[in-house]
């Protein structure tokens, strides 16, 4: 396999991986914006960003203060 093809493998890996794991997560941005991840992409110019159900627009996975999954919001508090 050529060295182009291990590299655009290393990363469309790691882009699935990442996808698998904010898909469907609650998340809120630092700029306040909150809501249910629904895509990943891969930009050429900003590398991973992540579009909010909600939402218009598409913003960089840097950008993400806080995630939960959607079943720890459904479960009561302990106590």
């Amino acid at each position: 396999m050529t060295t182009a093809k291990v590299r655009a493998s290393t990363i469309l890996t790691a882009f699935g991986e990442v996808e698998s794991e904010l898909v469907g997560k609650a998340v809120v941005l630092t700029d306040g914006k909150a809501g249910m991840v629904q895509s990943v992409w891969l930009d050429e110019l900003h590398g991973l960003r992540i579009s909010i159900k909600g939402h218009d627009g598409k913003w960089p996975i840097s950008t993400i203060k806080f995630e939960q999954s959607c079943q720890e919001l459904s479960e009561p508090a302990p106590g």
